[in-house]
This record gives structure tokens, C-alpha cells and sequence, in this order.
């Protein structure tokens, strides 16, 4: 009966240990690189990024093989609604949102796969220690890369049949949203 008492409270001292994902600030403003090699796809925005009420901006130069446009998009998941200004045409497009809100961070059921150190470790101010989280879903696949123990989006790449492989390179983050107004859409887009 004691080995079987001591075994029960090892393995609920390994269990405490395992890392559970993380959560990510609500939110922040920062850059992003996304790219989908296989479309030739590639995406530099800036992010003003709002989980609390569902909404993101992003004023992106997209490339689509030789091809360069560049737009401010708002998305308000919370009302449903895509503003999409063309910065060279200034035509805005508003559409229905009919994808789901998709926060940046470790999602709830996500795997732990390991932490590291980038930098040199041991030199304070030099290092930065990183988790990295995946994710299976049926085809689809997740692998997010996070700062510990804040857990600030670093990369992350989703994998599906209907779009490959993309990743997204998170930089320049800085928590909190310094002009609220960023989430009022373009003065071209209220003629909508």
C-alpha cells in the first residue's frame, strides 16, 4: 500500500512539472513576416492585434509571385465585418468575416515539445528562453514558438491541404494598443 501511495505521488509530481500552455498577452502591437512558399505568398504588416474584443488591424505589402499590393485591413470579429483598403487604388471592400476569431497564442490542448535558450545562455540580457507547443488536428497541423515565461508569439506555422504550409514570424511586440482609434475603420471604407 505505501508503494502504491509513493508511486501515486511521483506521478503527481511529474504531472505538475509537464508545462501547460501558456497565455498570451490580450494585446499588443508589433510586425509579422508570413509566408507560404508553395503559393509563392509572402506578407510584411504591421499588427495592432486585440483579443479581448476579437479585432485586428494590419496595414500589409503582400506579394503574390512578382505581383505587390499593399492594404490596411481591419478585421472586427466581433461585429462580423473586413475592411480591406487598397492603398494604391483606395477602394475599400467591406465584406462579412465568416472565418472564426483565431487568437495568437499556445491554444488550450496544444502539446508541449521542448523549451530552449536563444542566445547566449548564461549572459544576462543576452538570451531569450523560448517553448515550443504542436498541435494535431485531423490533416491539420500547429507548431507555435513562444517567449517564457511571458509567452509572447514568436513563430508560428500551420499546416492544411488547402493551404500548405505557412508560417508567420512575430517581431517588434509590444504589449498593450498605444491609439484605441486603430480599430475605426478607414474614412474611404464609411461610404460602404
Amino acid at each position: 500500500m505505501k508503494l502504491l501511495l509513493l508511486a501515486l505521488c511521483c506521478l503527481v509530481v511529474v504531472y505538475a512539472q509537464e508545462p501547460r500552455p501558456c497565455e498570451s498577452p490580450k494585446q499588443w502591437e508589433g510586425r509579422f513576416l508570413r509566408a507560404d512558399r508553395a503559393k509563392m505568398f509572402g506578407e510584411l504588416a504591421k499588427l495592432s492585434y486585440d483579443e479581448t474584443n476579437r479585432r485586428a488591424r494590419e496595414i500589409e505589402e503582400v506579394q503574390i509571385g512578382q505581383d505587390r499590393e499593399y492594404y490596411d485591413v481591419l478585421y472586427l470579429h466581433n461585429i462580423g465585418k473586413e475592411y480591406r483598403l487598397n492603398l494604391k487604388s483606395r477602394k475599400c471592400n467591406v465584406t462579412n468575416l465568416l472565418r472564426p476569431f483565431r487568437p495568437y497564442g499556445v491554444p488550450p490542448n496544444a502539446q508541449f515539445d521542448g523549451s530552449a535558450t536563444i542566445g547566449a545562455a548564461g549572459v544576462p540580457g543576452e538570451s531569450l528562453v523560448v517553448e515550443n507547443w504542436s498541435l494535431t488536428d485531423g490533416d491539420d497541423k500547429f507548431y507555435g514558438m513562444v517567449s517564457s515565461p511571458d509567452c509572447v508569439p514568436i513563430e508560428y506555422a500551420f499546416y492544411s491541404k488547402e493551404s500548405s504550409l505557412i508560417t508567420t514570424t512575430f517581431f517588434d511586440i509590444n504589449v498593450g494598443i498605444t491609439d484605441p482609434n486603430v480599430f475605426i475603420p478607414p474614412s474611404e471604407c464609411s461610404m460602404e
